[in-house]
């Protein structure tokens, strides 16, 4: 029997920003599909917190440098619709898979860079295109973008030029899916203690305590901080918000 639940993808959620994102959409009601790259077991940990909230929780492998894989995702995908929910289509898309890399301009090689514009560059652009026809009209994209789009930091340049080709793409798509009243925003996220670039704002002090001093609100961020406002964006009284770069950074380098 069909349900009239609402149902969100997000990439790369096993854990981080992706995991606490679920969790909030799972606090209203939402059920969540996952995807993970390679750690099952944080993956059905995460299915567990999602259910513990009392919603639907599904984890699926995905590598999103991996075009090649995308139209099986997409089946495996389609028929837990059909099978759990009984729908056709989802709701809400968050693109969050990635990786943090911190390397100069000098030291960057062909390979790491292919690797960044593989994962979050061209894997996001494709895997949102294969989903595009599953995403019911009315529907919203988030994807994730990064202050280091916005101001420079060194040693970040890569993949700081990865997020903001992300963030010319969700105006695009704001653009070309309007007709549909589907919304597309970005969230950019500021330094925040997650394990993300080997956990480097939440474990090392000496950076902590830097980011600190130019964060307008005298911190870096934490999950929660992200997790609420992507939630709240998305199943809020929202929709009227769209093909906006929206910064979460408590006021980062301003």
């Amino acid at each position: 029997m069909a349900t009239d639940q609402k149902i969100a993808l997000i990439t790369g959620a096993s854990r981080g920003l992706g995991r606490n994102t679920a969790v909030h959409l799972a606090r209203k009601g939402v059920g969540v599909v996952i995807t993970y790259l390679s750690k099952k077991d944080e993956a059905d940990a995460a299915v567990r917190e999602i259910e513990a909230e009392g919603s639907k929780g599904v984890a699926f492998q995905l590598d999103t440098s991996r075009t090649d894989t995308f139209e099986e995702f997409k089946q495996r995908f389609s028929k837990a619709l059909q099978t759990i929910w009984g729908r056709e289509n989802f709701d809400y898309l968050v693109n969050n898979a990635g990786f943090g890399m911190a390397k100069s301009i000098m030291e960057t090689t062909e390979e790491e860079f292919d690797k960044l514009v593989n994962t979050q560059y061209r894997g996001l652009f494709f895997i949102t295109q294969k989903l595009i026809p599953l995403l019911r009209d009315g529907g919203s994209i988030v994807n994730i973008s990064s202050g280091l789009a916005r101001f420079a930091i060194p040693n970040n340049s890569a993949y700081a030029m990865t997020k903001g080709g992300v963030e010319v793409f969700t105006r695009y798509l704001a653009k070309e899916l309007g007709h549909r009243q589907i919304t597309a925003n970005s969230v950019a996220v500021g330094a925040t203690e997650t394990d993300f670039g080997g956990g480097l704002v939440r474990d090392n002090p000496a950076y902590h305590k830097m980011i600190s001093s130019v964060v307008a609100l005298g911190r870096p961020g934490k999950p929660d901080d992200i997790g609420r406002m992507i939630s709240a964006l998305l199943n809020g009284d929202n929709h009227w918000i769209n093909a906006q770069r929206i910064e979460v950074s408590g006021g980062q380098l301003i």
